[in-house]
């Protein structure tokens, strides 16, 4: 499959300047692995604006998932060299390093599939998404569309599901566990952390002094 193929069956993202999405990719895939395991389809979803959104959180998820993400175009080309070099020197199998902007991509529009012309396509939605998108609204969509649990999406949700409050309210011990947890939301659990993610969180909150959440201007 060509690259110019692929360019010109890329997703229109305009819309998503002012209209959120009804659902997305990854909450389908899930929908249909529910069903398939005969289980009901779970989602609890609610939507906030960035500004209901608590900057405990926006700084907790930045560092832990993107910390270049004000510099980079939708894709961290040092961070993809650092992670090369450090796999060719331990020997292991390349590590993440999509930026936040990718991840964005891959859960509105793809699978989770590793393919080549798949990694392509993520590489160039993140480009489009940037480029008709200002950061604050991609972190924006970003927040309230990851999963963070079983049928669990956005901040929202999981911040009532785990804490009892709203995003808005979340504390810094709060945010960095629920950041700690988007590795491997199923797995991990903001509510009931284990030994690993509260390691995570312990990086984190040692850390988040030097991220700064957007303004409004961004």
């Amino acid at each position: 499959m060509g690259l110019g193929y692929i360019w010109l069956t890329l997703p229109d993202v305009r819309p998503l300047r002012t209209t959120p999405p009804s659902t997305t990719a990854w909450m389908e895939m899930r929908a249909r692995q529910a069903r398939a395991a005969g289980k009901p389809v779970r989602k609890i979803q609610r939507w906030v604006s960035y500004g209901r959104i608590s900057p405990n959180l926006t700084r907790a998820v930045l560092l832990a998932e993107d910390s270049a993400f004000w510099s980079h175009e939708g894709i961290d080309f040092d961070e993809i060299k650092m992670s090369i070099e450090d796999s060719w020197e331990k020997g292991e199998p390349l590590r993440g390093a999509s930026t936040i902007t990718q991840q964005l991509a891959k859960n509105l529009y793809l699978s989770p599939s590793r393919n080549p012309t798949r990694k392509i396509t993520e590489f160039l939605i993140a480009r489009r998404l940037e480029a008709e998108l200002s950061k604050r609204r991609i972190l924006e969509l970003y927040l309230n569309l990851i999963e963070w649990g079983d049928g669990i999406w956005g901040c929202e949700a999981a911040a009532r599901a785990y804490f009892g409050v709203s995003a808005a309210e979340l504390s810094q011990e709060q945010a960095a566990l629920m950041a700690g947890a988007i590795i491997n939301p199923v797995r991990y659990s903001p509510a009931h952390p284990n030994a690993r993610l509260l390691r995570r969180q312990a990086i984190i909150l040692r850390r988040m002094g030097s991220i700064t959440p957007p303004g409004d201007g961004k």
